[in-house]
């Protein structure tokens, strides 16, 4: 099968006047198309970290982070940019909505960006909407949405490009549990009828027994996780 995403020894530690703090070290991961897979380990041992190099929003300090095959960990701002538009979408875990924008427009800015028509892109944030129960709050401004309502917008957000890789920092944070199973359901059902790789962190127990597999951090390094 081909890997979507590959950590192949990858490194990172950031330096301070106060010394340097390894967070990464040989860290190996791989994600295939139309797999979702959690990753759970205690908070500040480097998911958001392994989040930024996996999306290339940092560089490694060492090994590689190919995406469809290619080494893109170190490539050039503009290159690194346009890989990110075309081919990975993302979730933090606040919601980062453009405020001056409905929840309509908020979807389909990112397809526009990428050169898609405007009739096009409204369309398909409005099915995106749709697909997670936002249809009647779709010409509001994000101030006017909950911040369920919100987030819900920022994953369809994520979406809107068609990415061949979705990265995801606890995505249903902030969602009552059985809006969390719906959007979970609904991220599933994209993951497998559009061949997404996709890569959650979470500290839902439940949400990740979902998933095909969870690996963990230890020592700098992804594990497979062992259920507990």
């Amino acid at each position: 099968m081909n890997e979507a995403l590959e950590l192949r020894n990858v490194g990172r530690t950031y330096r301070s006047p106060a010394g340097d703090l390894p967070i990464l070290q040989n860290a190996n991961l791989v994600l295939h198309p139309g797999e979702i897979v959690a990753l759970v380990a205690p908070s500040g041992t480097g998911k958001s970290t392994l989040l930024h190099l996996a999306g290339l929003l940092e560089r490694p300090d060492a090994g590689a982070v190919l995406i469809d095959g290619t080494d893109s960990g170190n490539l050039d701002d503009p290159t690194r940019t346009q890989i990110r538009r075309d081919r990975i979408g993302f979730v933090y875990q606040f919601h980062h909505l453009l405020a001056e924008f409905t929840a309509l427009e908020n979807v389909a800015l990112p397809q526009m960006i990428a050169a898609v028509p405007r009739k096009a892109a409204r369309l398909r944030a409005a099915t995106l909407l749709d697909a997670f129960g936002l249809s009647s709050r779709a010409h509001q401004l994000p101030g006017k949405l909950s911040g369920g309502e919100q987030q819900r917008v920022a994953i369809a957000r994520a979406l809107a490009n068609k990415p061949a890789i979705l990265l995801a920092d606890e995505p249903t944070g902030n969602l009552d549990a059985a809006t969390a199973d719906t959007v979970f359901s609904e991220l599933l059902r994209i993951v497998r009828t559009q061949g997404v790789a996709c890569l959650i962190a979470t500290h839902n127990a439940d949400l990740a027994a979902r998933m095909d597999r969870t690996v963990t951090l230890r020592g700098g390094r992804v594990e497979q996780a062992v259920p507990g």
